[in-house]
């Protein structure tokens, strides 16, 4: 039986996050995810945006935590390698009723100790942003709205906490929460019981399923689609900055920015529904996106799309993001309500969770030897001549590229598939590295990629998923 002083169900980014904080402290820590890979669910469909939290609602714990997160990011983003870029972002306002609103949001985000946020004329903003929209009557600049890699921040918030003595068990799914004289003391699960002293539920869309395990569901989670678009990097009709319409009480809306390598991405729709597992894109969703964002951006050309896809969010009812702790259940820790502000929240949330630990009893000595730091795979495309050369010189395999579109070499994908959190799966490789990513979005490299999972794990190529359970990529032999 395995045995843990904490316990974390979820491995998304604020999953990812808690455990990497933890391994600050000499503890044993477990985290389990019913997922092939970290990551799996919201935060690998979002708009990989770290907000400043300037029209979070005055107050709440979410304006607290995504405030205090956003500076963070420029020591974490540099200790764990991910690429990482404060481009700023614009609001624009293209009618009367918009522009008179913004002082409103002006004074909110300062209610919410944004405190550099400034107006912009029509011309400061179209010199800026020249595709922007003739009819923009003016707007406000957030200058450190940020672009970051939200899969390798995962990921990397996870090597890290490996490499700092975590454990990780992927496919393992928590069946049932054991109590005794009133505080949880394991969890049952796919792959046997495991005994924590604390338990932390982090499982964002299905956090109502694991708190009804210990009976504090007096919530529900319904699943809010967002629909997106990927642009090809030589678009013609691109922005500098994310470009932001003014947002809602339901919604940011629907925006334009650049993903940190370099595409346009454009979304999302905001979506209520009922089925946690419907991640997929309609032709409805897709035509509004074209609509709104014209609106803002009238020259983008979506004949350049490589792609569409959806992630789901987390919307709790009733809203609001909670990080509870019980009188009645000792040793459990419960959040729910990490919407679309969760990647950024993420490195927040992991320090606040842990000093609520130790205000709950947790005794723990810091771990002096605990390693901030992480060094990524090296990106092939972006070395220069000589250091190709030298490490086509130490491994041979970097010399083949499996990926044309994102000059992806099979020595990188050898080397995910031996990382720290393993990348077992096409997908799995496709968020590391970016195989899979470009114009012919896995046209070309996904049956190379599948030869060499399959070579490396051992397996047979049938035996290669996408990404979950029963994805398989092949059925069999034509010939």
């Amino acid at each position: 039986m395995l045995k843990a002083d904490v316990l974390v169900i979820g491995a998304g980014a604020v999953g990812c996050s808690i455990t990497r904080e933890l391994t600050k402290f000499n503890l044993s820590v477990i985290t389990v995810d019913k997922n092939p890979d970290v990551g799996g669910l919201a935060s690998k469909s979002n708009s990989a945006i770290i907000h400043t939290g300037y029209d979070a609602s005055p107050g709440s714990l979410e304006s607290e935590l995504v405030v205090a997160a956003n500076p963070m990011y420029d020591k974490i983003a540099a200790d764990l390698d991910v690429p990482f870029s404060r481009i700023g972002a614009i609001l624009p306002a293209i009618t009367d009723e918009q522009f008179e609103m913004l002082p409103m949001l002006k004074e909110k985000a300062f209610r919410n100790r944004v405190y550099d946020i400034e107006y912009l004329s029509k011309e400061q903003i179209r010199k800026m942003e020249p595709n922007i929209t003739d009819e923009v009557k003016g707007g406000l600049y957030i200058p450190r709205e940020s672009i970051i890699d939200p899969f390798l921040l995962v990921v990397a918030y996870a090597e890290n906490a490996v490499r700092n003595g975590a454990t990780f068990l992927l496919n393992t799914e928590v069946t049932g929460i054991e109590t005794k004289d009133g505080k949880v003391i394991g969890a049952h699960t796919s792959q046997g019981f495991i005994e924590a002293t604390y338990i932390i539920n982090a499982t964002g869309l299905y956090c109502d399923q694991v708190a009804s395990f210990v009976g504090k569901n007096d919530y529900f989670v319904n699943p809010r689609k967002g629909q997106f678009y990927i642009l090809d990097k030589n678009t013609d009709c691109k922005v500098n900055h994310i470009v932001l319409p003014i947002p809602t009480k339901l919604t940011k809306g629907k925006l334009m920015c650049p993903t940190i390598h370099g595409n346009m991405l454009i979304g999302p729709t905001a979506e209520d529904g009922k089925d946690k597992c419907d991640a997929s894109t309609t032709r409805e969703g897709l035509d509004s996106i074209m609509v709104d964002v014209r609106k803002l951006i009238p020259g983008v050309n979506f004949r350049d799309a490589i792609t569409q896809f959806a992630g789901l969010r987390p919307n709790r009812n009733p809203e609001g993001l909670h990080i509870d702790s019980y009188d009645d259940l000792k040793n459990y820790i419960n959040i729910s309500g990490v919407r679309s502000t969760g990647l950024t929240g993420s490195a927040a949330i992991g320090t606040y969770v842990v000093q609520l630990l130790m205000r709950l009893g947790l005794n723990a000595e810091p771990n002096w030897d605990f390693d901030p730091s992480r060094t990524g795979i090296p990106r092939f495309n972006e070395l220069s001549i000589e250091e190709k050369e030298k490490l086509i010189k130490e491994d041979p395999r970097y010399a083949n590229i499996v990926c044309r579109c994102e000059t992806v070499t099979e020595g990188e994908i050898v080397r995910a598939i031996y990382s720290p959190i393993p990348a077992t799966s096409v997908d799995a490789i496709k968020r590391r590295l970016r195989a899979g990513m470009g114009r012919c979005q896995g046209g070309f490299c996904g049956p190379r990629v599948i030869e060499i999972l399959a070579r490396e794990l051992g397996v047979a190529q049938e035996a290669i998923k996408k990404s979950v359970e029963e994805s398989y990529m092949l059925v069999g032999n034509v010939k």
